[in-house]
This record gives C-alpha cells, structure tokens and sequence, in this order.
C-alpha cells in the first residue's frame, strides 16, 4: 500500500556539547529523536511516565551506541512535576541547550458527543504541558542566551481532523505558543518553532482501519506514511546552530498532504 523510502539516509548535525530534553522518549517519534539527537552528539534527558522503561529502551540504546542519557519521569500535564523534571535535568547536565516538547495523547471521540474528561484530558497534557515544560526551560535558556525549543505540533493543528476537536485544537493552540515564545525570547537568542508531523508509522497509526488508511493516503501526494526517523531528521536541524534564522516556524513534515 505504501511505498518505501528509497535511498533514505539519516542527516547528521553536529550537536556536541548540547543537552537535550526530549518529552514522550519511550516510544514512538520520541524516540526516535532523543535517538538521533545523541547519534548527533547531544546529551539526551528523556522523559516520560514510566522511568524503568525509559532505562531498559530508549536511554539503553543511547548508551549503548556510545551516547550520554538520562531517565526522567512525571506526569506533563502537571506543573509541579514539570518544574521538578527540568530541575532534575539541569542538575544533572548543567544546562538545557534544546528543549524538544514531544509527549501527547489522544482521546478521539465526534465533537458533540465528546464527554468532558476527554476535552480536559488532552488539553491539559497536549497543550498546558507543552507551555509549562517551555516556560521551565526558557527560564533556564534565557540566563544561557541561548536555547532551542522545538514543539511538536501536528497537521491536525493545521487542518482539523475528523473525530479530534480536542487533539486538534491542542495541536493548534501549540502552534500559536511557539509563535509567541518566538517573539518573547529572541532577544535572548533563543528561538522557537514547530515541526508538524502528518501520517507518520508510529503505535498511533498502526491501530487504524486500513479504509482509514487508504483515504489517509490519497490526501498524501508522497503516497506513503512518514517514518519516525524522518521527523527526527527535520527536528535535528531546527534544534541545531545552523537553524539560527529560524524562528516562529510551524515546518509540516506530512508528505505534502497540507498544502
């Protein structure tokens, strides 16, 4: 059904001596960065719920490739335990040079049938999190004059998406906080922008009914959902040095499918 990425080789920044905060690193797109950001020489605090997990995958793979990680585990959509989490990290590393706000969920359900918890559950993280984990970290970019925030937003923050009122109006509230930090910061050399994944292989797509699949991709001009890596790539560049001029942005890594 999809085609494969011929020749596809990941792109390699020199990140060494950064550090790095990936949220929602276990699995997934998450990952996948925290992954490639330490392949490119960044120190990688990553976080997520469940600490032992984190250990035993995404920070073992890290280190065993020759890497330096961290585990750091809390619930986002809390600000208590976002303040504590990007203390942990600054402690342990000495600064923050790239934030990079991955961590979601979804509770998909038709707009007017949609029960309370799931509007609230999704904002809270999806949204709230994101602003509390980039206000902890730009706290601590601003006293470096310099930082690196990266949120992850989403096409369904672009386009709407049938069924996610909550997840898509998250995702766009995300796009219109990297916007203002990107105004409110750059006087600190600290910028911020957004990469906007589209159908991307990932748990989240996998359960999808294929007819959900095949109308997913005939939007898709490229033919084929996106790989995790792929998105670790484009956010790779906007997290490193050379993206200096970069910042308000909102990149749609989505196979052409929103424009």
């Amino acid at each position: 059904m999809a085609k494969e990425t011929i020749g596809y080789k990941p792109t390699k920044v020199d990140l060494t001596g950064q550090v790095a905060v990936v949220t929602g690193a276990s699995r997934g797109i998450g990952r996948a960065i925290a992954l490639h950001l330490a392949s490119c020489g960044a120190a990688v605090g990553c976080v997520a719920t469940n600490k032992e997990k984190l250990e035993a995958g995404t920070v073992a793979e890290i280190r065993a490739a020759g890497g330096t990680s961290e585990a750091f585990a809390g619930d986002l959509s809390k600000v208590e335990e976002v303040n504590r989490i990007m203390g942990e990290v600054e402690q342990a590393f000495g600064k923050i040079h790239i934030l990079v706000n991955n961590a979601g969920i979804t509770r998909d359900d038709i707009g007017f049938a949609m029960e309370d918890d799931k509007w609230h559950d999704v904002i809270q993280t999806n949204l709230n999190g994101v602003f509390y984990c980039c206000r902890a970290a730009a706290r601590i970019m601003m006293r470096q004059r310099y930082g690196r925030i990266v949120n992850i937003a989403s096409v369904s923050g672009i386009m709407g998406n049938f069924g996610q009122a909550n997840y898509s109006a998250a995702k766009a509230g995300v796009i219109a906080l990297t916007r203002v930090f990107a105004k409110e910061l750059a006087g600190r050399n600290v910028t911020s922008n957004a990469v906007a994944p589209g159908f991307i292989e990932t748990d989240m797509t996998a359960v999808l009914k294929d007819d959900i699949k095949e109308k997913a991709m005939m939007l898709i001009p490229l033919k084929r959902f996106g790989k995790p890596e792929e998105i670790a790539d484009a956010v790779a560049w906007v997290a490193s040095p050379g993206s200096s001029y970069l910042n308000g942005q909102v990149i749609a890594v989505d196979g052409g499918m929103s424009y």
